[in-house]
Order: C-alpha cells, then structure tokens, then sequence
C-alpha cells in the first residue's frame, strides 16, 4: 500500500537506485543481474553508513545502561514491592547518566521508511509502471534482470505463468528465492543472538531474559513474511542483515562488556583481537594520568641577621 505522504521518499529512493544502475551501466549491461544486485547492495550500504551515526549512539546508550546494571539492582531489591516507584527511579538513573533504553529502536525506526519504499518502487517494476521519476528504459531493464536465474520482480508465492512472462524456469526461481528466504533467517537469528547472549552475560537475574529467549527464538520466523516479497527487496534485506550483523560483532569486540566485581565496581577489560580488530585496531582508552612528583621546592639559606644595640648600632658581643 502506497503512502501518498511519502511519494517525495519514494521518488529520492527511485533516483538513487536510477543514479546507482547508470554508474554501473558504463561497464555492466544494465539488464544484467549483476548490474541489479550491485545497485541494491549499494543502495543498502549507503542507506547503513546515513545511519551509522544513530548505531553508535544505540550502542553508546546500551554501554551506559551495562554500566548502571549494579545501581539497577540495589533499586530492585529496594523497591521490589514497589512496582511503580522501582521504574520511576531506574527511568530518573537512566536520565541522570544519559542512557536510553529505547535507543535501540532509532536503527529499526530510520531503517523503516527506506524499506517501505524500496517496497513501493520495485512494485512498481514488477506491475511495469514508469512512476516515481523512472524512465521505461530503467523499468524494462529491471523487469529483464536474472539473479541467479531467478527474476528480480518475481515473488515466491508468484505463479508459474507470471515467473515463465519474466523468461525464467518457476523451479528455479522458487528455489532461489527459498535460499535467500533461508539466509535472511539465518541472519536474523545470528544477530539477535549475538545481542541477547550480551544482555544475558550483563544482567543473568534480568527479569525479561526468558522473553528475549523466546524473541530469539521466534525472530528468524519474521523471515519467512518475506517470501511474499520481490527478489530485490528480499536481496536488500539480506545485505542489510548481514551489514548488522557485522557491525555488531564489530563493536562488541573493539567494546567488550564491563566486569563487575561484588562490590559493585566496574571495570573494562581490553578489546579482543578479532578480525575486525586487526583491521582497524584497537580503540583508544582514557586512561589516568599518573601523578607527578611535585618539584622540589628551593630554599634559600640566607645569611643569619646579628642583632644591633639600638644606641650605637654595633653588633653586640
């Protein structure tokens, strides 16, 4: 369904993937799957380096809230039969020391507008409609294009004569799209995995752990929604999660999780050497400056004053 609020989006998205196809058209026929495939895995990229910013953000905020989680028990075991008074005080702790617990929602939220209409334009495509500022050249070229021989309109649930018009096997492109189907739920679980076993090793009594367990669980479930989607979109997803997935795995290995001792102190144990780590290197940490001995301070000795008889003014003997 088409947001007509959003047909401004939907025409800056056309224009970029319009931009993208023609830059790779020098040297890639423009009906070429490859020329496609690099268009979308572009525009994703790009799409992910505008909102790193919000990432780093998302991850700053959840450090902060690692490194409250014992100021967060002791409220806990304080307020435990206070519901209410328990949140107003972990909710003014997180606001004192600048933590958001919904920052993770920012990435989910930016990402959101591109995905509806990356949606709305490769319908457009597969319904050959010249819309959103696309010429019929760009339209036709799409229409043509095979991604490992699966048409990059078709959709799964597509029948065997609309696959066969785009001059594609169906077998095949079921197959395809059943495999890229596949690797985005791999994906999907690997990362948010990676997250709850995080959150895990953060707060073991954390209350809500058996429901992201189960999130864990149902997550990769999400995946299968996507067989109604185009080929294209689903390649975008695809990239998407493996960009986060990445990303993640990079940040926590350069960030590794504060320790925590009984007394509540917090400490930051150095970055693993994963392969990330070896590319970029390890980050720089704050560390004290040791004090410096303060100079010495110079004394003077100055010559002892003889007293004088205040009649004569000589020194007396």
């Amino acid at each position: 369904m088409e947001l007509p609020f959003l047909n401004w989006l939907y025409t800056a998205v056309a224009w970029v993937i319009t931009q993208i196809h023609a830059g790779y058209s020098t040297f890639i026929p423009a009906s070429s799957g490859l020329n496609w495939a690099l268009t979308i895995i572009t525009l994703t990229v790009l799409m992910r380096l505008l909102i790193f910013p919000l990432f780093m953000k998302q991850m700053r905020s959840s450090r902060k809230m690692q490194e409250l989680a014992p100021k967060v028990q002791e409220l806990r075991k304080r307020y435990k039969n206070d519901k209410q008074r328990l949140s107003q005080e972990t909710m003014r702790l997180y606001q004192e020391a600048g933590a958001n617990p919904l920052g993770g929602c920012l990435p989910i939220v930016a990402q959101f507008p591109i995905f509806i209409s990356m949606f709305t334009v490769l319908r457009a495509i597969a319904e050959d409609r010249v819309d959103f500022g696309m010429t019929k050249a760009l339209v036709d070229s799409a229409r043509a294009a095979h991604i490992i021989g699966a048409p990059l309109p078709a959709k799964f649930f597509d029948s065997a004569d609309v696959i066969a018009g785009f001059g594609a096997d169906p077998t095949v492109t079921k197959i395809v799209l059943g495999c890229f189907v596949a690797i985005s739920s791999c994906t999907t679980f690997l990362t948010v995995r990676q997250s709850v076993k995080r959150s895990m090793m953060q707060m073991p009594d954390n209350p809500m752990a058996q429901q992201q367990k189960i999130l864990m669980y149902i997550s990769p479930l999400f995946a299968v929604f996507s067989l109604n989607f185009q080929l294209g979109l689903i390649l975008y997803w695809v990239t998407t999660n493996l960009w986060t997935l990445g990303q993640q795995h990079w940040f926590y290995s350069r960030h590794p999780m504060p320790v925590i001792d009984e007394k509540g102190n917090v400490t930051t144990p150095e970055p693993t050497n994963g392969i990330f780590t070896k590319l970029v290197g390890k980050p720089k940490v704050a560390t004290p400056e040791e004090p410096t001995e303060p100079a010495p301070k110079i004394v003077r000795q100055q010559p002892a004053r003889q007293p004088r008889s205040k009649r004569t003014g000589t020194k007396k003997s």
